[in-house]
């Protein structure tokens, strides 16, 4: 099995050189990486003519038009069985690749989503975002699951692989952002592909190193989800209202002290618990008291920035004329 690695970069060199780094040291070794500079200005031209010779590896430079059609653009140009898809601020463990395969060749599957995790040597913050975006006491808990929401594994894009034929069928990505992986999963399940998660094949993912940064991301996340509704209605469950819930009542809790001191202190309780139980989970797993601290702060940042985006771009959408679909092409990368 040939796979052909796709990996879309806009301003990261750096993190695109940790990347690289992480694939020259893979068990299995039958593979390309395709890098494709999507409207850089920061390029990494130098990055990838540093790893020539130690990596099959071949660099593109195309106008800026965003995650998903540049991944279409990678698939194109591909020469593997096996397409697989890595963010750029990813580090691949050195038997990634050996795992999927033995996979496949196994237990076929048409496409896949591997997990991710925090590695040891991350910034106390980015282990503890991470552990905000694969808690089971956030919305990070569906992500990682064997079965998505609806009973499906879904596949994510920072980490995920599909079939030659899968891309043949159905052509790659219809949006470039706001949600794009999620509607690519959508169609690859419908047109009868089978899906799965393979838990051995994680990956770690830094995502954003401040909380400014993750609140600015999880709030495109939160758009994104009702961005996908105005494709597939179906798509948007109950527990997507998690985030917006939870958000609408933290910001509620200071008018309470003005209505009903009981219900105010009741609102605080519940918050402290809430609290308590992500200091406590976060700290035993990081074994890190400080980490749990931080990973507090993190999951309010995670579902109060997906609660208001979610709010705000559901907010739009119920005001939008009957039909009306949004594209993603428009939208810019969160910074």
């Amino acid at each position: 099995m040939k796979f052909s690695v796709i990996i879309p970069v806009f301003n990261r060199p750096d993190e695109l050189r940790e990347l690289l780094l992480s694939l020259t040291q893979q068990t299995y070794s039958n593979f390309e990486v395709l890098v494709i500079e999507d409207g850089s200005i920061l390029t990494a031209e130098q990055v990838v003519q540093d790893f020539n010779g130690q990596l099959t590896i071949r660099y593109y430079v195309k106008p800026n038009s965003g995650q998903g059609f540049t991944r279409n653009f990678g698939f194109e140009r591909a020469t593997g069985d096996y397409f697989v898809i890595f963010d750029s601020d990813a580090l691949v463990p050195p038997h990634y690749f050996a795992v999927v395969n033995q996979r496949l060749e196994t237990d076929w599957l048409d496409a896949y989503g591997g997990p991710d995790a925090a590695h040891p040597k991350f910034t106390p913050v980015q282990k503890a975002i991470s552990y905000s975006m694969t808690s089971p006491f956030t919305t990070g808990g569906i992500r990682g699951s064997r079965k998505n929401l609806g009973g499906t594994y879904h596949p994510r894009s920072f980490n995920m692989g599909l079939s030659r034929k899968v891309w043949e069928t159905i052509g790659g990505y219809k949006l470039s952002r706001m949600g794009e992986d999620i509607e690519f999963a959508i169609r690859i399940i419908e047109n009868g592909f089978k899906t799965g998660l393979i838990p051995d094949a994680f990956i770690y993912h830094k995502r954003r190193t401040n909380f400014r940064q993750f609140f600015r991301q999880l709030r495109f996340f939160g758009r994104a989800r009702i961005n996908i509704s105005r494709y597939y209605p179906r798509e948007l469950k109950l527990v997507h209202l998690f985030p917006a819930l939870f958000t609408l009542f933290v910001f509620s809790v200071p008018v309470w002290v003005l209505v009903n001191g009981t219900l105010f202190g009741l609102a605080l309780g519940v918050l402290l618990v809430f609290s308590v139980l992500i200091f406590l989970d976060a700290s035993r797993k990081e074994n890190s008291l400080y980490v749990g601290l931080l990973s507090v702060a993190a999951a309010f940042v995670q579902l109060i920035g997906y609660g208001t985006g979610f709010l705000s771009e559901g907010w739009k959408r119920l005001r939008e004329p009957k039909g009306f679909r949004e594209t993603g092409a428009t939208i810019e990368y969160p910074t």
